[in-house]
């Protein structure tokens, strides 16, 4: 026989499968010796009384064994000889579409401006070592898309666009552990999700698809009011119709749509900053303790979000026991990032702290029309670049000090490898932003005391949060507004937030191709 079981537990117990067995057997009666064996279906800490506990709903299996696996591997099958689909971008929106045009029975022809997700790494390397940033493979731009070197966060609430459980098990079924089906917040982790991606790309490849690498497109070839392919900077024709999944900071594909009229807007986006804390200092603050968390909690998370005056105010994208990177594209900018390893295990915590910004917010950008927000996004980052010193050196303050409007003498030590130059960060920034930032952290303080301290680094700047620009599509067939054979996808194009977002927008622009045609 089979029974769910929900527990609330200590973290000592739900560590330790023998003791959720005895407490089982206690609380439901069961003999112990007839539970053959215990399936954790969802896993979920409790912080907020006094003692931490652990939510669990457990499947146990009594006098018989688990037959079925934790998820049913998808099939893909060959498409060498399919109709070939051109996707453009290999993040997680452009490699979901990949992997769903495969199963749909067409053939991928994978295009990506930067280098393979292990070739990245040098690059990466170097923006830290020699402050040198490659336009074409950074954070942002390569294998992977800017996902491959973060957190890698599996948390969404567009649950209702798609299914979030077929895109775990596409994780699953390339090499993530089955953990990430069980965790309220599940994550991969930046030194996870290399691997996975390469696996990922195997699959396309073993099924006849193709990957290009170092190839960014230049322009669609477009006749009658359809997309029929694309040509690269190289001057290769490639055909089919476009899935167009280049990612929030491809500002070159948003200035050739502008130009040449295709039809895209400004949206509202969030800028902010980096906020650094000791884990340790999160740790006590979110489990109620002075004393470590110890072996059997998680490096603590937090959540913060306020109003003030009409703008949301908010922690995006927090990243426990992890580092800050600099997460620039280009020449003259300067911008910050959050990343974990999957054990977080670094003595930092960061998140962005972000001001919801509106195009009314910005009125000296109105004459930008739909690239208003990138532009206000690329001035924000030049300032940070110059205040660092023109390098990759990011401008920071004391946390304390930037909501009293004073000047920082010292900074604490840093997850962030480039290095800080203390800088009036409360002056440099928008107002707009500035003022709402140190109303925010003034509130997150009342509800956590003790979060706001100068143990903490505001560091500069957080543009990148989403895309600046929405390409427009219909609403039901997810085709551009103007262009038959042109699939605006994911977080670039304006519909996503996140990995499971853009991967399921991936998906379903595949789908919605596959259906025309």
């Amino acid at each position: 026989m089979i029974h769910e079981i929900q527990l609330r537990v200590s973290p000592a117990v739900a560590a330790d499968e023998a003791l959720i067995k005895t407490m089982i057997s206690q609380e439901k009666g069961l003999d112990e010796k007839d539970i053959c064996a215990l399936r954790i279906l969802k896993r979920s800490i409790d912080a907020r009384q006094r003692s931490v506990f652990v939510n669990l709903k457990v499947q146990v299996f009594e006098n018989e064994q688990p037959t079925e696996q934790v998820y049913a591997p998808l099939t893909y099958p060959d498409v060498s000889n399919g109709k070939s689909v051109v996707v453009v971008g290999a993040g997680p929106g452009g490699l979901f579409a990949a992997l769903r045009l495969i199963e749909l029975g067409y053939r991928p022809i994978l295009v990506e401006r930067g280098k393979n997700v292990h070739d990245r790494k040098k690059d990466l390397a170097l923006i830290s070592r020699d402050q040198k940033i490659d336009p074409e493979s950074n954070y942002s731009f390569g294998e992977g898309g800017a996902g491959a070197y973060s957190d890698g966060k599996l948390y969404t609430r567009s649950k209702k666009r798609g299914s979030v459980d077929k895109v775990l098990t596409v994780f699953c079924q390339h090499g993530a552990n089955t953990d990430i089906f069980v965790d309220a917040h599940p994550h991969l982790g930046t030194d996870q999700l290399p691997r996975i991606i390469e696996n990922i790309r195997k699959t396309i490849l073993s099924c006849g698809g193709e990957v290009r690498f170092e190839t960014c497109m230049e322009r669609f070839e477009i006749k009658a009011d359809t997309v029929i392919g694309i040509h690269t900077r190289a001057g290769e024709f490639i055909e089919g119709p476009v899935i167009l999944a280049t990612g929030h900071s491809a500002r070159d594909v948003y200035r050739y749509l502008d130009t040449n009229k295709i039809a895209i807007e400004a949206k509202s986006i969030a800028v902010g900053v980096r906020l650094e804390h000791p884990q340790a200092l999160i740790d006590q603050l979110q489990y109620h303790t002075t004393e470590d968390r110890g072996p059997f909690l998680p490096a603590a998370e937090y959540r913060y979000v306020t109003q003030v005056k009409e703008r949301g105010v908010y922690s995006f994208c927090m990243c426990p026991g992890g580092f800050v990177v600099p997460a620039a594209t280009g020449d003259r900018q300067l911008v910050v990032n959050g990343m974990s390893p999957a054990n977080r295990g670094s003595k930092w915590a960061n998140s962005g702290m972000v001001v919801e910004t509106h195009l009314e917010d910005i009125p000296s950008f109105a004459d930008r029309g739909a690239l208003a927000m990138m532009a206000f996004q690329e001035q924000m980052e030049e300032l940070a670049w110059i205040n660092g010193g023109m390098r990759q050196v990011a401008p920071a303050q004391r946390m304390g000090d930037f909501v009293r409007g004073r000047n920082s003498v010292e900074l604490e030590p840093t997850s962030y490898a480039p290095g800080l130059l203390a800088t009036p960060l409360h002056a440099l920034l928008p107002v707009s932003v500035s003022s709402r930032l140190r109303a925010g952290f003034q509130r997150f303080g009342e509800f956590s005391r003790g979060f706001l301290t100068n143990e903490a680094t505001v560091i500069g700047v957080e543009t990148r949060t989403s895309s600046p620009v929405r390409i427009l599509r219909d609403r039901e067939t997810l085709c551009h507004v103007q262009l038959k054979g042109l699939y605006p996808c994911g977080e670039g194009a304006g519909y996503a937030g996140g990995i499971v977002s853009a991967a399921i927008d991936g998906m379903r622009c595949a789908e919605s191709l596959v259906e025309i045609m």
